[in-house]
């Protein structure tokens, strides 16, 4: 296969798995913000924080007193200059299918298209109706006939290898920074107030249901949702297909099946082992947004190794 090809099977899997996850993140915080009572304030800005475009943010709309939550949502889902937004995510998905359609079923082109045509012709519309719950579900609905069809109409070659690759490391990216957000505050409630430890489970829940886990979460942790027990199932799960762990070590189970890569192979077991030797009760007692911050440095280097032993020799 020439790598340009398997470059393109690569990102069109992370891109699908960026729109599938921001969507989903989304969704569960649109949906929080309306579970909340007034006196609590509902802050999107750790999503902007976590995908590190909240400066680019800050220097379009102004400071912090000067931007609304209605203006972070906008800039999430439909601008084009936030390298990270579901449209922007999409047009590159879009842009990279383009290229591999002779080797992708016709129905995957179908699906992206029906996709481009609800974000470009009704995204803003559903955002200023209030709608943006129905936009988010309909994504990540048409996120998941696109997984269904990937898994049911492929091949399973070398291509499909690097789908496979490509979604295990933006799933682990993007789980991490779900985390991420979580961890930094989505919730602010008045210090002292009594329901404060309540509030902070329920941003926890929030965290569980973006990513399709609370039910997960509930049988096999048999426990009450807190911010250790949360971080124990989402970064050591050994069965939860979006926990950190079962995403990298999914990945290393994809490597041997690709051409020799001696470095992918290093760097994907270095992050593997910062995330199983974490201890969540220390990390949630503390700051777990500066173990997410590692992981995602980890991530970003066996992206770079991937790229520089399979596409760019």
């Amino acid at each position: 296969m020439l790598s340009r090809v398997a470059d393109n099977l690569y990102w069109f899997s992370r891109y699908l798995r960026r729109v599938e996850n921001t969507a989903r993140l989304l969704g569960a915080c649109s949906q929080l913000r309306l579970d909340l009572p007034r006196q609590v304030t509902f802050d999107l800005m750790p999503i902007l924080r976590t995908l590190s475009v909240d400066a680019l943010f800050v220097q379009q709309h102004g400071s912090e007193a000067q931007y609304s939550q209605s203006q972070i949502m906008a800039f999430s889902v439909l601008s084009l200059e936030n390298p990270s937004s579901l449209r922007s995510s999409f047009h590159n998905a879009r842009s990279v299918l383009r290229s591999i359609r002779d080797v992708m079923p016709q129905a995957i082109w179908d699906t992206v298209n029906d996709m481009h045509q609800l974000l470009e012709g009704q995204g803003a519309q559903m955002l200023e109706r209030g709608r943006e719950g129905d936009l988010f579900a309909r994504i990540v609905d048409d996120g998941l006939k696109l997984s269904g069809l990937l898994n049911a109409n492929v091949s399973r070659d070398i291509g499909f290898q690097f789908l496979r690759l490509g979604a295990s490391l933006e799933q682990a990216d993007m789980t991490s920074r779900i985390i991420d957000a979580g961890a930094s505050g989505l919730i602010r409630a008045r210090h002292g107030d009594e329901l404060e430890k309540a509030y902070r489970s329920l941003q926890w829940a929030a965290v569980l249901s973006s990513l399709a886990g609370m039910q997960m979460f509930r049988r096999h942790m048999r426990r009450q949702v807190s911010a250790e027990a949360a971080l124990s199932f989402l970064l050591q799960d050994n069965d939860f297909p979006r926990s950190v762990y079962f995403c990298l070590s999914r990945l290393l189970s994809v490597v041997p099946r690709l051409p020799h890569a001696p470095a992918v192979e290093r760097q994907a077991h270095r992050v593997v082992g910062l995330v199983r030797n974490a201890d969540p009760v220390w990390q949630a007692a503390n700051n777990p947004a500066l173990l997410m911050d590692e992981i995602q440095l980890h991530v970003a280097a066996l992206d770079q190794a991937i790229a520089e032993g399979y596409f760019r020799q």
